[in-house]
């Protein structure tokens, strides 16, 4: 009996060192795949016991796990869309046939890609990785989406030949108007300032503001009549208001008072007045009582230099990058950034236990536990990286060692067989 299972034993040898052989040549043949997680072969005893006295060899059985745990070196590349993780977690991908065919998108995960736009204007890698992340609102933000469910994840789509416009939302008004135009002297001109702002179709539009100063009576009024004509609308007024400044030593040259006219509001707290004109709304801000900012008067000239806006009129897509937070941002020509995806992070209890897939992709397994969608950076995950690629782990030097004693332990397995041939030929040539 233990001279048969001796047999077995080595039998079992030679196929355990078999398989390590087989992750060592993936292991090597990895070497330079971006992405690549090593594989171990473990090897567990075989225990079949012993009776009379004799024992018999049970052998070795092997079992093979992927180290997805392990990262690789980071290493940086030219390009702004070759991504890679810089701590835990991985990148929501899909698979080029799964977008294809129009159902749900089954989530898949990967450490790194080199994404690019395909014909259709998708980011997927050359083995058919598609990035996947929560597509924005139009102003950039970021809706509610649930977390624990692939759901609302999209394949990420760069229309990269579509014009985009960045309508003007916002215009706030910084000047000095100049306290002795309100003396009861005074010729009470007005004085007229043009705004440009950005419709909603990206065309150029104009607020014309008069600042008229209040005259008579004794010393100064400290008030100004305002009047706001939109040149989208045909010129015609979208607001008035009338504003008195404070002339006390302690807030002298702020706004004191605001008095909306027909038509007009005005948010105290927030210092800006709602405007309806020809190219959009827009919130148009004057600054609020007390206030450091927006319009002020003191025995200056005129000087209109804080006056700003945000928008932009329509541009052509020049790039896209991902930032560390996962913000999928494209630049324009005319300067406009604009926020269209957000890509987050997966994070499982045990990333060991997911389930390898081709391209470097993992998928989630009833072994690696649920799933979550972190924002990068957040929770346990670490950050998202641009212009980077994560290297395999593979360890040359030490799979060449490795190697090495595998090619010894089947060898001498390989001698138990040819032992045990040996020995049951004596034992044959008893009876001659």
């Amino acid at each position: 009996m233990s001279i048969s299972s001796a047999m077995n034993a080595g039998v079992a040898g030679l196929s355990a060192n078999s398989s390590r052989l087989g992750t060592i040549s993936d292991n090597i043949a990895n070497a330079s795949t971006f992405g690549y997680k090593r594989v171990e072969t473990e090897f567990d005893s075989m225990i079949v016991g012993s009776g009379r006295g004799l024992y018999t060899a049970g052998g070795v059985r092997t079992s093979t796990q992927r180290i997805i745990s392990q990262d690789g070196a980071v290493v940086t590349t030219t390009h702004p869309l070759d991504l890679a993780m810089t701590g835990r977690g991985m990148l929501p991908v899909t698979t080029l046939a799964n977008v294809s065919g129009g159902g749900p998108s089954e989530l898949l995960m990967t450490r790194t890609g080199a994404f690019r736009p395909d014909a259709n204007g998708i980011l997927r890698t050359e083995s058919g990785l598609v990035l996947m992340g929560w597509p924005t609102a139009s102003d950039g933000s970021m809706p509610l989406v649930p977390r624990d469910t692939p759901g609302a994840l999209q394949p990420i789509k760069i229309e990269t030949n579509r014009p985009v416009g960045d309508p003007t939302t916002r215009v706030e008004i910084g000047a000095n108007l100049p306290a002795d135009e309100t003396a009861a002297a005074a010729d009470g001109t007005p004085i007229p300032v043009r705004i440009e702002y950005f419709g909603n179709l990206g065309t150029s539009e104009g607020l014309d503001v008069t600042f008229t100063p209040v005259v008579g009576g004794a010393g100064m009024s400290n008030e100004w009549q305002v009047e706001i004509r939109d040149t989208a609308s045909g010129g015609a007024v979208v607001g008035t208001f009338n504003v008195v400044f404070d002339s006390t030593q302690a807030l002298g040259g702020s706004i004191l008072t605001v008095t909306p006219g027909a038509g007009t509001t005005y948010d105290a707290a927030t210092g800006t007045i709602p405007l309806t004109v020809g190219g959009g709304d827009l919130d148009l801000f004057i600054g609020s009582p007390g206030g450091f900012s927006g319009l002020k008067q003191l025995s200056a000239p005129f000087s209109p230099s804080g006056i700003s806006r945000n928008g932009s009129p329509a541009g052509q897509l020049v790039s896209v990058e991902v930032d560390s937070a996962g913000m999928v941002n494209a630049t324009y020509d005319t300067g406009f950034i604009k926020t269209l995806y957000r890509v987050p992070v997966v994070d499982v209890s045990n990333p060991n236990g997911l389930v390898a897939t081709e391209g470097q992709a993992f998928k989630p397994s009833r072994e690696s536990g649920s799933f979550y969608l972190w924002d990068a950076g957040t929770g346990p995950t670490g950050d998202i990286a641009g212009y980077a690629r994560e290297a395999s782990t593979t360890d040359i030097a030490q799979e060449l060692t490795h190697l090495i004693t595998t090619q010894r332990a089947y060898s001498s397995n390989a001698k138990i067989i040819q032992t045990v041939d040996e020995m049951m030929q004596e034992t044959t040539n008893i009876k001659r």
